[in-house]
């Protein structure tokens, strides 16, 4: 298992555990966490992705190695979803914490 899957299975585990209207689903055809429908968090290739907003996504595109999301690889990044490589894991919990927040209250 790469670092980013453990990194992506710690965090399904822990927010699981956390908030049990947490589910594991599909978006785009890569694994995502849901809260209420809305995905918030995903894996892809080696990165973890994040859903946020306002300083949190500030924070997290100023990581070493993050970069907007772009799934389709076209071109076309999302522009509230932040990929980090799995040199950040020790950010992943809070930041998985702030995209449950910013997707539960819109």
């Amino acid at each position: 298992m790469s670092t980013a899957n453990a990194a992506y299975e710690s965090l399904t585990t822990a927010l699981a555990v956390q908030d049990n209207n947490v589910a594991s689903s599909q978006m785009f055809g890569k694994p995502c966490l849901k809260v209420g429908g809305k995905a918030f968090v995903a894996l892809h290739n080696e990165m973890v992705v994040f859903k946020l907003t306002g300083t949190q996504h500030e924070k997290a595109l100023a990581l070493s190695g993050a970069l907007l999301w772009d799934p389709s690889g076209k071109g076309r990044p999302m522009k509230e979803w932040v990929a980090l490589p799995a040199t950040h894991t020790q950010h992943f919990k809070s930041l998985a914490g702030a995209a449950l927040a910013y997707v539960s209250a819109g």
